[in-house]
C-alpha cells in the first residue's frame, strides 16, 4: 500500500511557487555538475519530492539554499549507488557462468547492497570500524579491541549494535 500524505493548501502554493521559480534553475545548476541532463532532470525532481514529502518548505530567501543542499545530498547518493553498482558487476564477472543469476535477483541483491550501506554509513564511526574489521578482514573481538585501543567488552557492544541496526534495516 502505498504511503499517502496531505499537505495544507498554504503548503502546497508554496511547494508549486518554488517549484516554478526554482526548477529550471536546479535542474540547470545539476546538470553543469553531473554533465548529463537525464541524471540532472531526475535528481531535481527528487529534489522537490523531498521537499514535498517533508511538507517544509524553505523560506524564499533561503529556497536556493535549501535546494542546493538537498540537491548535493542526492548526487551523493548516485554516485555512493554507482560505485556500489559497479564494484557488484564487477565481483559478478568473476563467477562461474553457472553461478550467474538473473536481472531480478541482481536487482534485488543490488537493492540489499544499498540498504547494507546505508545502515553502515547511519552507525557511529567506532561501531561500523568494529563491524568492518570483524565482517571484512575477519578480526576476532580481541584483535579488534587491540587495534582500537578499546575493551573486548566495547566491542562486544559495537557489534550487537551493528547487528541490531543490520537486521532492523534487512527486516531478517
Amino acid at each position: 500500500m502505498a504511503d499517502t500524505f496531505m499537505l495544507s493548501s498554504d503548503t502546497t502554493l508554496r511547494v508549486h511557487a518554488l517549484y516554478s521559480n526554482h526548477h529550471r534553475w536546479l535542474q540547470s545548476w545539476l546538470h553543469r555538475r553531473l554533465g548529463n541532463t537525464f541524471d540532472a532532470a531526475d535528481l531535481a525532481q527528487d529534489t522537490f519530492l523531498r521537499i514535498l514529502v517533508s511538507g517544509r518548505t524553505p523560506e524564499a530567501e533561503q529556497s536556493r539554499a535549501h535546494l542546493t543542499q538537498i540537491a548535493k545530498g542526492l548526487v551523493v547518493d548516485l554516485y555512493r549507488r554507482r560505485l556500489l553498482e559497479t564494484a557488484y558487476l564487477e565481483a559478478l564477472t568473476h563467477l562461474p557462468v553457472a553461478l550467474s543469476s538473473s536481472e531480478e535477483e541482481r536487482a534485488l541483491v543490488l537493492e540489499d547492497l544499498l540498504q547494507v550501506d546505508a545502515a553502515l554509513r547511519a552507525l557511529p564511526p567506532k561501531v561500523r570500524e568494529a563491524f568492518l574489521l570483524s565482517q571484512l578482514d575477519g578480526l576476532t573481538y580481541t584483535e579488534i579491541a587491540q587495534r582500537m585501543g578499546v575493551s573486548f567488552g566495547a566491542v562486544r557492544k559495537y557489534m550487537l549494535r551493528a547487528a541490531q541496526s543490520l537486521h532492523s534495516i534487512l527486516g531478517t
